[in-house]
Order: structure tokens, then C-alpha cells, then sequence
């Protein structure tokens, strides 16, 4: 897949053209978002990952859009599980709903420029080290492995990090906000608002959910483009996500197996192209492993929409039962 300099520019303007406008929306208009409203533009965000699969499908063929789609959904589930932990981080701190919009949209900024570097970083070492898929395979499986054995209590937990701490203990913070600003004067002095400390909060999650999310879509696709436009998409949408979904989220109680059940899938998958590819002197003397199946992208796709799927219904009949 041969993606010049020219499309990657289009694409990052683009891309910046729509946060913008998000931005704009959201600072100069601080409302509570309604249902119909994040419903709206919900959708108007997943026609548009959709349509532009079928550009990729037109353009560079089914199997690249295959893996579009594939690294799309799975990165736009795994954002689903960052919004049980950004509901965490808005009650903790009382974000007022009013201003919820904008600090997610900062938020999702700060994770598209982590992400990115991510991206740059794990496309570098993936041209250069065949072996890394064995190290990105076994984190995604122990992932796996932690998210379905971990009690239900403490998953989506949220904890402050040393560097929130040091944040409150070190910033001259006023507990009272004002409106979507950073910073504000009370008796003369100019003081940090508890929004800095919640976008700290937002940006250092995100960080943390880029470990797992960034393994999981080369899992699936090791081009760059295909990796951060699936990135893109699914962040661009998490803002009226989050309002759309709202106390549905509590419903989702086997959101974690569901994801457990993909990470490992997708843990599987990469382990398999290593042994396609190994290089490694101690596993087969250094010599491809003809036995390791090759898991198509169809069948990725496959596996990912009816997990997802079943976790869906599942999860929204036991909560109905035991309502």
C-alpha cells in the first residue's frame, strides 16, 4: 500500500480541520449535550469511517479495507472500555456536564498526538525487528488474560498517578471552575482550575490505553496509514459516544470478556506471523514454522463483529433478567 506524502498531508489536515471544529463547538457553545444530539453526530461519525472504507476498498482493494474495518472496530470497542474510566475521572473531580465535551476533546487531542508517536514508533521497530510480533503477541495475551480474570470490581478502575499527585500537590489550584478555562484570577492572583488536573488525568489514561490499543491494530494491519486513520476514527467519534451511551455503559457487563476474548485472539494472531516470519536462532533454529496457521483478514473481521455482537446482547439480557 503506496500512500504518498500528498495523501498523509490531506489526511492530517483534515483531520486537524475537524478537531477545530470540534474545539470551536464545544469552547464557544459549553452546553450539556443531549441524547438526539451525540446520537446525530454518532452517526454522522461512523457513516464517515465507513465511507471511508469503501475509499480504501475502491482505491487499494477488499484487503486493505478489510483491515480497516477490523483495526477500526476493535479500536473503537477498546475506546468504549476508556469511558467507563473517564466516567471515573468526571465524577472524581466534578466536572460540571457543561464542560465535559470540552475536556474530552482535549482528551481525545492528547491521545491522537500519543498514538501517533506510538504508531511511528512501533512501525520502525516492526520494519526493523520480525521479532517483535512475538513481544507484542504475549503482552496481548497477558492483556487478555488480566481483563478476564480480574474481578469485576476493579475493572475500568481508575487511580490517581504520580503525576496527577504531583500536579495537585505542586499547581496553586482553586477547587471552583470556571467555565472551560485553565486558569483564573481570584483576588488578584492567577490560579490553576481543577480542569487542569482532569486533563491531566484524561491525557495520562490515554496513555496507558495506547499500550494495549496500539499492539491490538498491528495485530491486524502493519501499514502506518491504515493503523492511524483507524486510530483517528474511532477517537474522533469517543466524544458524543460518551454522551450517547451515557448510563449504558453499567450495562455493559461483559464488556471486559468481550475485549479479553479479542486482545487474545488478536495475541494469537501475532504470534502465529512470527512463527510465519521468525527469525529467532532458539525457535526452530532460526527457520519459519510451516505449521502456524494464517488467520485471514475476513476471518478477523469475522471473529471481531461476533464477539462484539454476542457481548452486546448478552450483556443487555442479563441486566434486563436481573432488573
Amino acid at each position: 500500500m503506496q500512500i504518498d506524502a500528498r495523501m498523509w498531508a490531506i489526511t492530517l489536515v483534515v483531520l486537524i480541520v475537524v478537531l477545530l471544529f470540534d474545539f470551536f463547538l464545544a469552547a464557544r457553545r459549553p452546553h450539556e449535550v443531549s441524547m438526539r444530539e451525540a446520537a446525530n453526530w454518532t452517526a454522522v461519525y461512523i457513516a464517515t469511517a465507513l465511507l471511508f472504507g469503501a475509499y480504501i476498498a475502491a482505491d487499494f482493494g477488499g484487503e486493505y479495507a478489510g483491515q480497516f474495518y477490523a483495526g477500526w472496530l476493535t479500536e473503537y470497542s477498546l475506546s468504549v472500555d476508556n469511558l467507563f474510566v473517564f466516567v471515573i475521572i468526571m465524577s472524581r473531580f466534578s466536572v460540571p456536564r457543561q464542560s465535559q465535551q470540552f475536556v474530552l476533546l482535549i482528551g481525545i487531542a492528547l491521545a491522537l498526538v500519543m498514538r501517533a508517536g506510538f504508531i511511528v514508533i512501533g512501525a520502525a521497530a516492526i520494519a526493523e525487528f520480525s521479532w517483535i510480533f512475538y513481544l507484542f503477541g504475549a503482552f496481548l495475551i497477558y492483556t487478555a488474560y488480566h481483563l478476564a480474570t480480574s474481578d469485576d470490581e476493579n475493572n475500568g478502575d481508575f487511580r490517581e498517578n504520580r503525576l496527577i499527585r504531583w500536579a495537585q500537590s505542586t499547581l496553586p489550584t482553586t477547587q471552583r471552575y470556571d467555565g472551560n478555562h485553565i486558569r483564573t484570577v481570584i483576588d488578584g492572583r492567577k490560579l490553576f482550575t481543577p480542569m487542569v488536573i482532569v486533563m491531566v488525568a484524561i491525557g495520562t489514561t490515554d496513555l496507558l490505553f495506547a499500550l494495549d490499543s496500539i499492539p491490538a491494530i498491528f495485530g491486524l494491519t502493519q501499514e502506518a496509514y491504515l493503523v492511524f486513520t483507524a486510530n483517528a476514527f474511532a477517537l474522533m467519534g469517543l466524544r458524543q459516544l460518551f454522551f450517547l451511551l451515557g448510563g449504558l455503559l453499567d450495562r455493559l457487563v461483559f464488556l471486559t470478556i468481550g475485549l479479553a476474548v479479542v486482545l487474545g485472539f488478536i495475541g494469537i494472531k501475532l504470534v502465529f506471523e512470527a512463527l510465519h516470519s521468525n527469525e529467532v536462532p532458539f525457535i526452530n533454529g532460526g527457520e519459519s514454522v510451516e505449521w502456524a496457521p494464517e488467520i485471514s483478514v475476513a476471518l478477523s473481521l469475522l471473529v471481531i463483529v461476533s464477539v462484539l455482537a454476542v457481548t452486546a446482547v448478552a450483556s443487555l439480557v442479563h441486566t434486563r433478567r436481573a432488573g
